[in-house]
């Protein structure tokens, strides 16, 4: 029996990435697998009841048993890009307060640059989530930077992108501007890189966070699979 973390339903499986994804890879002839990606639960994606991701799923996981709070007063949270499930997820932390932050999106609290985040002073926030954002911004460096700049000593901050475990080195071109060659090399047609893991520490680790990546060990391997978390899932979180 699965069951989701965030809307606690329980259900036979999990549902798979949708069709349309492998339908453009098909169409373009990719150089890469859908299966290539480090934090993809290819045939158990989404969860029936609430659509959450396996990543999110992840990031649920580390909240109930990796989270800890460090100092007074309630853990101050900044949700980037927030999602509906896991935005109402992070609001539910006991003792704590929630802000989110996009350029675009109207489920954000701030419209925020995630390049340029003056709106908020040094070391604001205990706990930043930062999911799938950092490959569609054209200057992740200062991103990373500005992440690490808002986020309070003792803080800590879960920094996710797609990570192709194939590659190399990370391909990027934020002035590309065909959407299928955007698709074709960079996974999806709003994204501007596709990162290779040792590159994406590197450039934390440059920008200040002290990384630690969390496996199934950190977990349980029962928990993932329950939970429809693949065992090639690596959570990062970036510390200060």
């Amino acid at each position: 029996m699965r069951s989701c973390p965030l809307c606690r339903a329980r259900f036979a499986n999990f549902m798979p990435l949708p069709a349309s994804f492998f339908e453009v890879f098909q169409r373009l002839r990719v150089f890469y697998s859908l299966e290539d990606f480090e934090t993809l639960n290819v045939g158990q994606y989404s969860c029936p009841h609430c659509q959450s991701s396996d990543r999110d799923r992840l990031y649920a996981l580390f909240v109930e048993q990796h989270l800890q709070r460090t100092g007074q007063g309630p853990l101050r949270i900044l949700d980037i890009a927030p999602a509906p499930v896991l935005s109402a997820f992070l609001k539910q932390i006991p003792d704590s307060v929630y802000r989110s932050a996009d350029l675009f999106s109207p489920l954000a609290d701030d419209k925020v640059d995630l390049q340029d985040m003056s709106l908020y002073p040094d070391a604001t926030f205990d706990f930043i989530v930062c999911s799938h954002v950092l490959e569609h911004v054209p200057d992740d460096r200062r991103a990373m930077a500005e992440l690490h700049r808002v986020l309070a000593p003792g803080g800590v901050a879960i920094l996710m992108v797609p990570i192709l475990t194939t590659a190399t080195e990370t391909d990027e071109d934020p002035d590309e501007a065909s959407v299928d060659e955007r698709w074709a090399r960079f996974g999806q047609d709003d994204h501007v890189r596709m990162y290779c893991r040792a590159d994406f520490l590197a450039r934390l680790g440059d920008a200040g966070f002290h990384m630690q990546a969390l496996t199934h060990a950190d977990f349980s391997a029962a928990s993932f699979t329950r939970h429809g978390i693949t065992e090639r899932s690596v959570l990062y979180v970036g510390r200060k």
